[in-house]
């Protein structure tokens, strides 16, 4: 019997199959929130090790759900699991269409949409993070997409002391989430 190849990234753990909740699902959950919406979104994040650790440091700091495009985005893994150490079991991850779309929806519904760029004006330490927030982070390459940027209300960057350039997509997060977390518990 041959053995059928699978790449780690394309492997879904049955599991966690039917995790993958949709926008319906999304604005229901922020309809009957008792405060306001914290959310993640991650633009096109595709290595499962950085989407469990996104996971992890979002279920710490009190986010409400993760949101990924449906296209060019990883899925929940196995590895996901195992990395986000329980976090992808208890944090709603929601595939939607089209990500643009998406954000007009939110800011809609009152939600403000803070973007993540190493070219932004803004430091995070200088930008209001409280209220109905979604914070949106780039992919490990390229950070996000020029559309996305476009949509979102503002952007802001870490400042970064060092010779590096960037950092990695999941460290990026937890700092952000935190400071997020930091602004919203004063």
């Amino acid at each position: 019997m041959k053995k059928q190849r699978v790449s780690k990234h394309a492997e879904t753990s049955n599991r966690a199959g039917s995790q993958a909740k949709d926008e319906n699902y999304l604005f229901d959950l922020l309809e009957n929130l008792n405060e306001p919406p914290f959310l993640l979104i991650l633009d096109q994040v595709q290595d499962p090790h950085n989407l469990g650790a996104c996971m992890r440091s979002a279920d710490a700091a009190g986010v409400h759900a993760v949101i990924a495009p449906k296209d060019r985005s990883v899925s929940i893994t196995d590895t996901v699991i195992n990395i986000s150490t329980g976090a992808a079991e208890n944090i709603p991850f929601v595939k939607v269409t089209n990500l643009a779309r998406f954000i007009e929806q939110l800011q809609k519904a009152n939600v403000w949409v803070i973007g993540t760029s190493d070219a932004a004006k803004k430091s995070i330490y200088d930008i209001k993070l409280t209220g109905p927030l979604a914070i949106v982070m780039g992919s490990e390459g390229d950070g996000i997409r020029k559309l996305t940027a476009e949509k979102c209300d503002d952007l802001m960057k870490i400042p970064m002391a060092g010779k590096v350039e960037c950092l990695n997509v999941s460290v990026a997060t937890g700092i952000s989430l935190f400071e997020a977390l930091r602004q919203r518990s004063q």
